[in-house]
């Protein structure tokens, strides 16, 4: 009996499901889903009249359900670009395509795994590419247009928190910096912001800052220059037009910033904003490590990396309290980015010099 494959396409509304056998016949008819219905679009998956959950197909440009689908027990394949045919410069590659090429091609495909995230089998590329762009990248830092940490003399640290909002963590992780008082930047994708409106409303109402983390959480080294703008642009009108107020900090999904990426950023209104702190969370280690991670590598000045959407961040938020607790007790304080990266004497408000 052959596999069934469940190609999921993003678009702007959320996503497109198509189901076919491993002859390629359509299992079911189309669905589509918001993108608030992660959840019910796995539940759905797994409850097809025929028993077999199929394989689930992305291609590159969708960095979002491959956490949540992987921490569920699905299978989960990446189709890259040179296998599909051209994408539109805003959604992927439609869901019968992924489908197909899965059903004529399956072994072409790269299997996606829980440690290596939507980037299994090309890490090599993006370390590369990113090596290729650190002296472009040091150019940026020397002329404000990137940070990466805060002064190491300022007792200050920034949390910060990407892929969100999430219908449920990001109100766990807002309650437990509320309860302590911190303050917190939080990089959201365009997806999640235009399904879940009242949660970003919830985190700007708390205090907090938000920031660009692009549309789709896309590999950013396999979109053109017109794709990468399109996703920057469309995530910040959508925090706009909840917010009233257009982010200035962009986070590049997976810190992919080869050449090429950053000759397509030359010129945008928006300041790359970097890490020098990875929780590691999004591997999911069990929450002692990482607090441990957090713990051992943080000081002052430090911009650290942790998730609150895209997948099961349970763990990042049993973490939470022991790394705020352990931050605070030593003197430092818990900001924004906006906060930390403000020349000393000014009241933080406005990020670097643009």
């Amino acid at each position: 009996m052959t596999t069934p494959y469940a190609g999921i396409a993003w678009t702007g509304a959320g996503y497109e499901v198509e189901v076919m056998d491993g002859a390629g016949r359509r299992v079911v008819e189309p669905s589509s889903w918001g993108g608030a219905q992660v959840a019910e679009l796995i539940d759905w998956l797994r409850g097809l009249d025929d028993g077999r959950t199929p394989a689930v197909v992305l291609d590159s440009t969708n960095g979002l359900l491959d956490g949540p689908m992987t921490a569920a027990g699905l299978e989960v394949y990446r189709a890259d670009p040179w296998l599909l045919p051209p994408r539109p410069r805003f959604g992927s590659v439609p869901a019968e395509r992924l489908a197909e090429r899965a059903c004529s091609a399956p072994g072409a495909l790269a299997r996606v795994t829980a440690e290596g995230g939507t980037l299994t089998g090309r890490a090599e590329e993006y370390f590369e590419g990113v090596r290729h762009g650190e002296p472009v990248l040091a150019a940026l830092t020397a002329a404000g247009r990137c940070f990466e940490h805060g002064s190491r003399d300022t007792p200050r640290v920034a949390l910060t928190f990407d892929d969100g909002p999430d219908p449920v963590y990001t109100r766990q992780v807002l309650e437990i910096l509320d309860r302590y008082g911190a303050r917190a930047t939080f990089f959201c994708v365009g997806h999640h912001v235009v399904a879940l409106p009242d949660e970003v409303r919830r985190i700007a109402a708390a205090g907090h800052e938000l920031g660009n983390h692009s549309w789709s959480h896309p590999f950013l080294f396999d979109l053109t220059p017109d794709q990468l703008r399109e996703q920057i642009d469309r995530t910040a009108e959508a925090l706009a037009g909840v917010t009233g107020e257009t982010p200035t900090w962009f986070r590049p999904p997976y810190g992919a910033l080869s050449p090429e990426v950053l000759a397509a950023l030359e010129g945008h209104p928006t300041t790359l904003t970097m890490w020098d702190v990875d929780a590691r969370d999004w591997a999911r280690p069990g929450s002692e490590r990482i607090a441990a991670t957090v713990l051992e590598a943080a000081g002052p000045g430090s911009v650290v990396l942790m998730h609150e959407g895209a997948g099961d961040r349970g763990q990042t938020v049993q973490a939470l309290p022991s790394i705020v607790e352990g931050l605070l007790e030593r003197g430092l304080e818990l900001v924004t980015v906006g906060e930390l990266s403000a020349p000393p004497g000014t009241d933080g408000t406005r990020p670097l010099d643009r």
